[in-house]
């Protein structure tokens, strides 16, 4: 995915460059255009276009009315935008792989996430709140999509555009003259990550210059941490709970688990019955948690709502977690 900033404009060049050695295969560029920046938005769509034309790189388009989809659904921004971007590079990455008669497993999605993307997402979480797993920040890889330039500084794609273009290697300027385009928007700090990026990163930074390897480091050490944690819910779950489609039943045992570790386990679950895509509420693992009394045991008789449409019911037999609809069902049978 190209946007025309200094990240993106870096990693098509690289990607282009690899290709060209026969380190990758087949590439094609994706732009979306969210319509929130009026003319320039479209110049950053003639950016992209003459860059993937000067690379040599099949070029997708996409315009999505983000502003308006954010009007109809209530939605965030910022978050709709991204969600739309990923249905886009899905839809993408599906034609190339069809069109080189490449498996879509084999197909990838890449993108220019950074080191200041991990410590501004480091930042975000820690103010807004999340769970242990949340700052372990970006994956290196999340199913088709591959983040290479995790440890790279945004400072140090700029200086590798500039000397790109200082040995004479093919580069696209804008109409400024610019070796990438720059979002004005991203200096607005009324939106968080903008603010997170000008006010407390720099802040941060004086403390410590070394601020982004730092925090990386801390990060990827919590990022192995927490692989090991999450293997350890997946045997808890296998070995404590019956697991179906639609549907987990935590049995007796699974109360008596070391509280972290019952944590994680309900937090996959809620995950597998609400997809990765829904944010799981910390009330709605505690609501599950108590489920359970103080010796560990089933409390027979409890009945929550979770997430608005999942329900929470306990008996000798244990806990079950399910939707609503099937809850309810289930309950006009007996």
């Amino acid at each position: 995915m190209v946007s025309g900033g200094s990240d993106s404009t870096a990693l098509a060049y690289i990607m282009a460059d690899l290709h060209a050695r026969g380190l990758v295969g087949p590439l094609a560029c994706l732009h979306v255009n969210h319509k929130l920046r009026g003319r320039d938005a479209e110049d950053d769509q003639v950016f992209v276009a003459a860059l993937a034309e000067a690379l040599d790189i099949p070029f997708f388009c996409c315009e999505v009315d983000v502003a308006l989809l954010a009007r109809e659904t209530g939605g965030n921004v910022e978050a709709i935008g991204r969600q739309e971007r990923y249905i886009a590079a899905r839809e993408a990455l599906e034609s190339l792989c069809m069109h080189a008669a490449v498996p879509i497993a084999e197909g990838r999605i890449i993108t220019a996430h950074t080191q200041d993307d991990r410590v501004e997402n480091f930042y975000m979480r820690s103010i807004k709140g999340t769970g242990p797993g949340g700052f372990r920040s970006m994956l290196y890889r999340n199913g088709p999509v591959v983040r290479p330039l995790l440890d790279v500084s945004r400072a140090g794609l700029r200086c590798y555009l500039e000397e790109r273009a200082a040995r004479g290697e093919v580069v696209v300027r804008d109409e400024q003259g610019a070796l990438w385009r720059e979002d004005a928007t991203n200096a607005h700090t009324d939106r968080f990550r903008s603010y997170v990026r000008h006010e407390i990163v720099p802040a941060a930074k004086a403390q410590n210059p070394q601020l982004l390897d730092t925090l990386c480091r801390t990060m990827n050490l919590i990022a192995d941490e927490d692989d090991f944690m999450e293997s350890l819910a997946e045997d808890a779950l296998v070995n404590n709970a019956e697991q179906a489609e639609g549907y987990t039943l935590l049995l007796p045992s699974f109360g008596m688990l070391a509280l972290p570790l019952k944590r994680r386990a309900i937090r996959s679950v809620l995950e597998s019955l609400i997809g990765s895509e829904g944010r799981i509420e910390s009330t709605s693992i505690e609501a599950v948690l108590q489920a359970f009394d103080e010796d560990g045991s089933p409390q027979s008789g409890y009945v929550v709502n979770i997430q608005g449409d999942l329900a929470v019911s306990a008996n000798k037999q244990g806990v079950l977690i399910e939707p609503m609809a099937r809850f309810r069902t289930r309950r006009k049978r007996a």
